[in-house]
C-alpha cells in the first residue's frame, strides 16, 4: 500500500542536518542550496517509486541546476533490514547513475523526523532563503515512468526561483513509506 505525503507547513525554515554523502563530502542545507533555492528529496535504492522516477529526477535535477536551484536526495531507510539501502550500496547507485547531485546518508533518522517525511520518493522545495515553497511529488509517475508527465517538481521549482512564490496547486508524493527503525 503506498504512503501519500501530508499537506506542508509553507513558509517553515528548513531544520539544520549535517549529513554524509556518496561524494565523500559531509553537507547541510546551507552547503547544498543554489542561489534560487534548494530540493531535497526523500529517496532509497529499493522503492520501485523511486525506481521509476530516478530518469525523470536526474533530467529535472540538471535544468534546476542551470536556474540556481540544486537538488540532493537523503536515504534514511533502515539499512539493517532493507540492506540494498546501505551507504555502501548508496555509494554504487550514484555512480551507476552518474546523480548530478549529492545523495546524503540519514542512518540515524533524525534528519527525516525532523523534515516530517513520509514516503520515497518525497519533495521538499526552499526558496533561495531556505524556506519551504513546495512539498509533494517529482511528477505523476507511480511505479513506471511517464515520460511526458507534467513536470511537477520543476515547474514549482521553476516559478519560485523566478518569483519567490509557492505554486497554489501541489500534488502530494505518493511511494513506499520510509522504512522506520523500531
Amino acid at each position: 500500500m503506498p504512503t501519500e505525503s501530508p499537506l506542508a507547513e509553507l513558509g517553515a525554515p528548513a531544520a539544520a542536518f549535517t549529513l554524509p554523502a556518496t561524494d565523500g563530502n559531509t553537507h547541510t542545507p546551507d552547503s547544498l542550496k543554489g542561489s534560487n533555492g534548494l530540493v531535497l528529496v526523500f529517496m532509497c535504492n529499493h522503492c520501485p517509486y523511486v525506481k521509476a522516477a530516478l530518469p525523470n529526477l536526474i533530467r529535472d535535477a540538471r535544468a534546476l541546476k542551470a536556474i540556481g536551484v540544486n537538488v540532493a536526495g537523503i536515504n534514511a531507510n533502515d539499512s539493517s533490514v532493507y540492506t540494498d539501502d546501505a551507504f555502501d550500496r548508496m555509494i554504487a547507485l550514484a555512480k551507476e547513475w552518474n546523480l548530478p547531485f549529492p545523495y546524503l546518508h540519514d542512518e540515524t533518522q533524525e534528519v527525516a523526523r525532523e523534515y516530517g517525511a513520509v514516503c520515497t520518493p518525497e519533495c521538499f522545495g526552499f526558496d533561495r532563503d531556505l524556506r519551504l515553497k513546495y512539498r509533494g511529488r517529482i511528477d505523476a509517475s507511480r511505479k513506471e515512468a511517464l515520460p511526458d508527465a507534467r513536470r511537477d517538481l520543476y515547474e514549482a521549482m521553476r516559478a519560485i526561483a523566478e518569483t519567490g512564490d509557492a505554486p497554489e496547486e501541489q500534488y502530494p508524493a505518493l511511494g513506499c513509506s520510509i522504512k522506520w527503525k523500531p
